[in-house]
């Protein structure tokens, strides 16, 4: 991945936690402020927050624990889950194998990565390596990691899932979800996987509050009894029990106020993520603009000549995500988010319209209404 971070800009899209938090959540968090409350997640504001989990969920006995960022949580999860000679498998994009600077063989497992050129998994892409790691002189294929949506902004259909939480019932895996971007998995056109149908699909999962609107926030949701014992003493030691734990209750409380995905503020956050990148989407492709993949969440891969690449990232903040090719091509990825302001969308379609088709109309929708303080 390559990034270039311009001195001055119009605007970012080089990811979907620049900013910092809704203000509803930040108004939340000035009205607690003044309150004193229990320390490490023990205080009202959790305890409510993780009821309304429960509830979003439709798991009424699932263990839920509040935690700060992803690679916390997939760190915590993963040494919690697996003895010290088992692996988990993941897609060779996946963000455990990737960007998590080498957490979780930190924690002593073994990542096994699988090819997946749309950032999913299938049974058909495990299966293999199932076969290769059958005896003691090679580590224990013992959890699947999947994310949703996934690094590339592809999301697993419930067919897709079911398949593959069969497929790990049938061979003794736990299959654990990375939610970082859960929020726009749920709202992006086409997806017939619902928040509590995930739930009985995984072992363990976590809905991402980071890359949704939250100032910091994840919470991790065990649903299997088997994996639930003893993780507080593991969060503890590896540090991830935070003393001020109202702060991520305040947070998801607000975030899941209604105790549902439908009409919460974290739906809502997502969907307009989703609809400033589906914006982005149709602008360029009508000028003929591929894209890496077919992605109908909040990040996008569109590959574009060098030349409107340079140019574009004089005002705009973007990554590189691959090197140019042998034409001269160059795919870039652009995150929408939260806050991404519909002005900004226009401003780049203009932009890159004038670098794409000089002289031609700008292929720009009507610009949404602004995100109201909800």
């Amino acid at each position: 991945m390559y990034e270039h971070i311009p001195a001055a800009l119009t605007h970012g899209f080089r990811n979907d936690y620049s900013e910092g938090a809704h203000p509803r959540l930040l108004q939340a968090l000035a009205t607690a402020s003044a309150e004193q409350n229990r320390g490490y997640g023990l205080d009202a504001h959790t305890e409510r927050a993780i009821g309304l989990i429960r509830s979003a969920c439709a798991q009424p006995d699932a263990d839920v624990h509040l935690l700060v960022g992803g690679t916390q949580a997939n760190l915590v999860a993963l040494a919690a889950f697996l003895r010290p000679h088992q692996a988990a498998i993941a897609a060779v994009t996946g963000h455990i194998a990737t960007h998590e600077t080498g957490a979780i063989e930190a924690t002593g497992h073994k990542v096994i990565t699988v090819p997946a050129s749309d950032g999913k998994l299938t049974p058909e892409a495990i299966a293999p390596v199932l076969a290769e790691h059958a005896n003691e002189h090679l580590v224990q294929p013992r959890l699947v990691y999947v994310s949703q949506s996934t690094e590339l902004g592809t999301v697993y259909s419930r067919a897709e899932l079911a398949a593959l939480s069969a497929f790990c019932r049938r061979h003794g895996l736990r299959l654990y979800v990375d939610g970082a971007r859960l929020g726009a998995a749920l709202a992006a056109a086409g997806n017939d996987l619902t928040l509590p149908e995930l739930a009985t699909l995984a072992d363990a999962f976590y809905i991402g509050g980071t890359k949704n609107g939250a100032l910091i926030g994840e919470a991790l949701v065990v649903v299997n009894d088997a994996l639930k014992p003893d993780l507080r003493y593991l969060i503890k030691q590896r540090g991830a029990l935070l003393a001020k734990g109202m702060v991520l209750g305040t947070q998801f409380t607000g975030l899941f106020a209604e105790g549902r995905v439908e009409g919460s503020l974290f739906l809502e956050l997502a969907a307009h993520a989703v609809a400033q990148a589906a914006r982005l989407h149709d602008g360029l492709a009508a000028y003929g603009v591929r894209f890496l993949v077919d992605s109908p969440t909040n990040q996008l891969f569109p590959v574009l000549p060098l030349a409107a690449v340079e140019a574009l990232e004089t005002d705009y903040a973007f990554e590189r995500w691959l090197p140019p090719d042998a034409h001269g091509n160059v795919a870039i990825r652009l995150v929408t988010s939260w806050a991404t302001p519909p002005a900004a969308v226009d401003a780049f379609l203009a932009d890159a319209a004038a670098l794409l088709a000089p002289g031609a109309a700008s292929p720009i929708r009507t610009a949404a209404a602004p995100l109201q303080e909800r």
